[in-house]
């Protein structure tokens, strides 16, 4: 995976590292049928770098105004992202977008965006590229899966 892992990074785009994630997780075994389906499925859905990020900078925007979130908020928040972040795949500074749009549910002065907008590109490039290893992982779990599934029916 370094080879698509890298793509993602230099470009903050996964859509620019699939070709070289399709041709990873083929390497790997992941049969086409399966990659093929899962893996953008993956890219609408499951952004856990994407998440991360805004959980993180929900948080230190908090901590940078020195407002304290019980554990409730937090919880809370997380949930919130794990909704929002979702379908956001492809739209760029689109967690910029979400965090904008978090703040003001956790009373978070709007203003904590500038500490973080100056750096997002190079947080950009981590979150890129924990996206493709996530759906990287998940793909290759559901293959196996899969495989496991076939070889108990004794189908190919």
């Amino acid at each position: 995976m370094c080879e698509p892992l890298l793509v993602a990074f230099a470009t903050a785009s996964s859509e620019a590292a699939y070709p070289k994630t399709m041709e990873a997780l083929d390497k790997f075994g992941v049969k086409q049928r399966v990659s093929g389906f899962v893996l953008p499925l993956g890219y609408s859905f499951n952004l856990d770098g994407s998440m991360m990020y805004q959980a993180f900078a929900v948080l230190f925007i908090a901590q940078a105004f020195n407002i304290d979130l019980s554990f409730g908020q937090q919880v809370a928040l997380l949930l919130v992202l794990m909704v929002t972040s979702k379908g956001m795949a492809g739209v760029a500074r689109g967690s910029l977008v979400v965090v904008a749009a978090t703040l003001p549910l956790f009373h978070l002065p709007e203003a904590g965006l500038l500490l973080i907008i100056g750096i997002d590109q190079f947080f950009d490039m981590g979150r890129t590229a924990t996206n493709v290893v996530g759906n990287s992982l998940a793909t290759a779990v559901i293959a196996k899966q899969e495989d496991d599934r076939e070889a108990r029916l004794g189908t190919t």
